[in-house]
């Protein structure tokens, strides 16, 4: 059975959330791989994640790019796996019909566009129709994550 994490951005934007949640992904050895909604965020994301933090660095890379399959950190705006991640960070709206290829699957959405919002509430409902094990979490008044579900 899968994981499928909500995290609902409230105080934090998605540059400052997602670079640590990778972090803590490849501690636990595992490969990952960020959809996102558009080229241009996919690309956005690559530059952020070469200057977000002067003590870290994040290898990854893009589906743009040559050797997809040699990314411990893929990002793509397909639903493709080609670098055999086992945790699937879905951004900006992006979703896979299919998420039991996956030890997680990570929805991020900002809890201030009611689109996104409404959008993940019904991926909760699909979710777990679909039998996966399932957690919500909110940033409190600081911005650190929360378990609400």
């Amino acid at each position: 059975m899968t994981e499928v994490l909500f995290y609902h951005l409230e105080r934090r934007p998605l540059e400052d959330a997602l670079p640590l949640l990778l972090e803590k992904s490849l501690e636990r050895g595992w490969r990952c791989v960020v959809q996102c909604g558009s080229p241009e965020r996919r690309d956005a994301l690559d530059a952020h994640l070469w200057t977000y933090s002067d003590a870290a660095f994040l290898p990854h890379g893009t589906d743009a790019q040559a050797r997809p399959d040699r990314q411990p950190v893929l990002l793509t705006t397909g639903e493709a796996n080609p670098n055999g991640a086992q945790v699937r960070f879905l951004v900006d709206g992006a979703d896979i019909p299919d998420a039991g290829g996956y030890v997680r699957v990570v929805h991020m959405f900002d809890g201030r566009d009611d689109d996104a919002v409404a959008a993940a509430r019904e991926k909760w409902r699909t979710s777990k129709a679909a039998g996966h094990a399932l957690t919500y979490w909110q940033q409190d008044e600081n911005g650190r994550w929360v378990r609400k579900a």
